[in-house]
C-alpha cells in the first residue's frame, strides 16, 4: 500500500527548478526517501521526464561507500550528467554520510572538501535540479544558513500526521486514534499489521538506529547509560516543563549519579539534532518576549516515545498534547509555550503576581493562535480552570479548547472555541470556525 504525502510532494513540485539546491531533512525512517525516489520519482515520469534524465544514490547503502568520499561523488555525478543537452534530476539520499576530507591540492591543514562543495559546484549547472536528504539537523542546519544561505531550501519531512495515518488505517475507524497514540505514525510500523510486528520494529529502531546514530556520530563510546536514562527521562516527563538543572538534581537524588548539566543539555541537543526530540521554549505573552528556561520537550512520534517506555506509561493526556504539538509544527506553524503572569490584590492590600500556562501559541506571519489541550471538560470547574489562562490574554488572536472527546464545535460567551481532538487533527480548516 502507498501512503501518499501530499503536502511534501507539492512542496517538491513548488519548487522544482528553482535554481536552489532542495534540501530534504527529518528524522531517519519517516519517509524521506520514499517521498523522493517513489512519489516524486513518479510525478516527474508523469510530466515527461525519462528515466535516464533521473539520477538517484542512497549513501546509506553499502555498494555506494564510495561516494561518502567528496571526490568519488562529485565525479560520479558529472559522469552520469555530462550530457549538457538534457536536463537531469538529481537525488542524493543521506548526504550527511559525506565524508569532510584534506584537499589534497593545498598544503593548508584547514583546507577541507565536503559535502557542501559538491552541492555548490553541481548547483552552478544549468541543466541540472539537485536534491539532497539528511536525518541529522546539526550537520545540515547551519550550512542551510551559512554555506548555502540563498542557494537552498528546506523542507521538513515528519512521521505521519494522524490525517495521514487515517488514510492508510484498515482497520475499524473508531479504533483508529487509539492505534495512533499507542504506536504513532512511523509509516513502516503503520503498514504492519500484528501489533507485536509493530512494538518490535519501533523498540528496533530505537535502539539500533537512532541510539547507535547518536553514539557514532558523537564518539559517545560504549557507556550510554546517561543517554538511556535521559531518553527515559524524556519519554515518562513528555510536555512537563523541565531544564538541565533540574533534571541534573533529579539524576542526583533518584540514581546517586553526578551528571553536569552542561553534558545534559549537549545530550538533550544530540537528540534534537537526529530529530528525535523538539524543544518547546516558553513566551511571554504580555510581554511579547521569551522567558528562557524552563522548556518542554515532544517527541517527534509518539510511537517511538511509547516504544522507549516498552509501552507501559500510556498517559493519553500527555500524548495527546504531544500529537497536537507535532501537528501544530507540520502545519508550518512556530509552537511556543505560553506564559500569561497577572496580579491580584489580597484583602491586605498585597499584590501577588501570579502565571498561567497556555499549552502552545502557534503563530505563522500575521497568524497567532492560543490552544489548550484539555483530554476532558466533565465539569463546568474544569472547564474554567482550562480556559482561566486564556481569558487572560490581552488580544483577539483566535483560542482554541481541543478535547478528546467527539463533539459539535461550539462557542462560548469569551468566544473560546471548543473542538474534538480528531476534527482538529483531520480538518486544518477547523481552527478557523
Amino acid at each position: 500500500m502507498v501512503i501518499e504525502r501530499t503536502r511534501y510532494l507539492n512542496m517538491l513540485i513548488n519548487k522544482r527548478k528553482n535554481g536552489r539546491v532542495k534540501i530534504v531533512t527529518g528524522i531517519r525512517r519517516c519517509g524521506k526517501s520514499f517521498l523522493l525516489f517513489e512519489l516524486y520519482h513518479k510525478y516527474l515520469l508523469s510530466e515527461g521526464v525519462s528515466e535516464q534524465e533521473i539520477i538517484e544514490l542512497q549513501l546509506d547503502d553499502i555498494t555506494n561507500a564510495k561516494y561518502q568520499n567528496p571526490f568519488e561523488l562529485d565525479a560520479y555525478i558529472r559522469e552520469l550528467i555530462s550530457d549538457v543537452n538534457r536536463f537531469y534530476y538529481v537525488f542524493i539520499d543521506e548526504i550527511q554520510r559525506v565524508y569532510t576530507v584534506q584537499n589534497p591540492y593545498v598544503d593548508v591543514p584547514d583546507a577541507k572538501i565536503g559535502f557542501v562543495d559538491v552541492v555548490l559546484g553541481l548547483l552552478k549547472l544549468k541543466h541540472v535540479d539537485l536534491y539532497i536528504s539528511g536525518s541529522n539537523s546539526k550537520m545540515l542546519s547551519s550550512d542551510i544558513h551559512t554555506d548555502f544561505k540563498d542557494r537552498g531550501t528546506e523542507i521538513k519531512v515528519n512521521p505521519l500526521t494522524y490525517q495521514e495515518f487515517h488514510t492508510a488505517f484498515q482497520g475499524d475507524e473508531r479504533y483508529a486514534w487509539d492505534e495512533y497514540v499507542t504506536y504513532g505514525g512511523m509509516p513502516y510500523a503503520v503498514l504492519l499489521e500484528d501489533h507485536e510486528e509493530k512494538s518490535h520494529y519501533l523498540k528496533d529502531l530505537f535502539e539500533k538506529t537512532y541510539l547507535s546514530d547518536v553514539k557514532e556520530r558523537y564518539k559517545i563510546g560504549n557507556d550510554i547509560s546517561v543517554l538511556d536514562a535521559l531518553l527515559d527521562y524524556s519519554a515518562s516527563a513528555v510536555g512537563s516543563l523541565t531544564n538541565a538543572y533540574k533534571l541534573s538534581n533529579t539524576f542526583r537524588s533518584v540514581t546517586q549519579t553526578s551528571i553536569k548539566p552542561e553534558t545534559i543539555s549537549r545530550y538533550l541537543e544530540y537528540f534534537q539534532d537526529a530529530y528525535i526530540l523538539r524543544k518547546a521554549l516558553r513566551y511571554d505573552v504580555k510581554g511579547r518576549k521569551y522567558i528562557g528556561t524552563p522548556y518542554k520537550y515532544y517527541f517527534t512520534d509518539v510511537g517511538l516515545r511509547n516504544a522507549r517506555l516498552n509501552f507501559r506509561q500510556s498517559e493519553e493526556n500527555h500524548i495527546m498534547e504531544n500529537i497536537i504539538y507535532n501537528e501544530l509544527i507540520v502545519r508550518g506553524y512556530d509552537v511556543d509555550v505560553g506564559v500569561v503572569e497577572t496580579s491580584i490584590t489580597t484583602d491586605e492590600g498585597k499584590k501577588i503576581r501570579t502565571q498561567h500556562e497556555i499549552d502552545f501559541v502557534a503563530s505563522k506571519g500575521s497568524q497567532r493562535y492560543y490552544l489548550q489541550s484539555a483530554f476532558s471538560l466533565a465539569t463546568e470547574e474544569k472547564r474554567q480552570q482550562e480556559i482561566l489562562s486564556l481569558i487572560r490574554v490581552p488580544d483577539s488572536f483566535r483560542k482554541i479548547v481541543i478535547i478528546k472527546d467527539r463533539i459539535v464545535p461550539k462557542h462560548d460567551d469569551q468566544g473560546i472555541l471548543y473542538l474534538g481532538i480528531e476534527q482538529f487533527l483531520l480538518e486544518e480548516a477547523s481552527m478557523d470556525l
